[in-house]
């Protein structure tokens, strides 16, 4: 058979350039193609499928897939601190933490006396001091100073007591005044400032 058609055009791909057949690969992994990853296998583990140590383009396998620690971590816990400033204080917050402040100042005092009362006589002291200040004292018609008689528990106790309730109005009064007298000095110097931190 004869070609009626007359000469075809050649095309500028196919006359200067191989056919698609005749191409000669391209050089490249051997291996299977993995897109890259945003994070790194964990340590031991496998990254798309390919064990670590093979061929085939795995740029974040063997050493960089276990990750290393960092040195210049801080080991301490940082310490926080505050400075603050006591502006004002309540005078009627005042004067209750002092009364009953001295309330028990006054209860320590009255107990504190009778232990040492007890101790005294214990060691004779009232009895000797007392028959020494009774020889001076003394004359022939009378016997001189009873200082044990004198000193007995239940004067010492109402003695000790009565001390004790005037301390605990004069100390609660004096810590109200007080605390007047501070949110007056606060008004133009600012207050006590205070630093303030957490314990470690």
């Amino acid at each position: 058979m004869t070609d009626t058609r007359g000469p075809q055009p050649q095309y500028e791909g196919y006359a200067t350039g191989p056919l698609p057949g005749e191409r000669e690969p391209t050089p490249g992994p051997s291996g299977p193609y993995h897109p890259p990853q945003a994070y790194q296998a964990p340590g031991g583990g496998t990254q798309g499928g390919q064990r670590p140590g093979t061929g085939g383009g795995g740029t974040l396998g063997g050493a960089q897939a276990t990750r290393k620690p960092r040195t210049g971590a801080r080991t301490t816990p940082r310490t926080r601190k505050a400075r603050l400033r006591v502006a004002k204080a309540d005078p009627w917050s005042v004067m209750k933490v002092s009364f009953l402040l001295s309330i028990a100042l006054g209860i320590c005092t009255v107990v504190a006396a009778a232990i040492l009362w007890m101790v005294m006589d214990a060691m004779g002291v009232f009895s000797t001091v007392g028959g020494t200040i009774s020889e001076a004292t003394g004359s022939n018609e009378s016997n001189g100073f009873d200082l044990q008689s004198f000193l007995s528990l239940p004067r010492v106790l109402i003695f000790t007591s009565v001390i004790a309730v005037i301390d605990v109005v004069l100390a609660t009064a004096l810590a109200t005044l007080g605390a007047f007298i501070y949110n007056l000095s606060a008004g133009f110097v600012g207050g006590v400032e205070l630093t303030l931190a957490e314990d470690e």
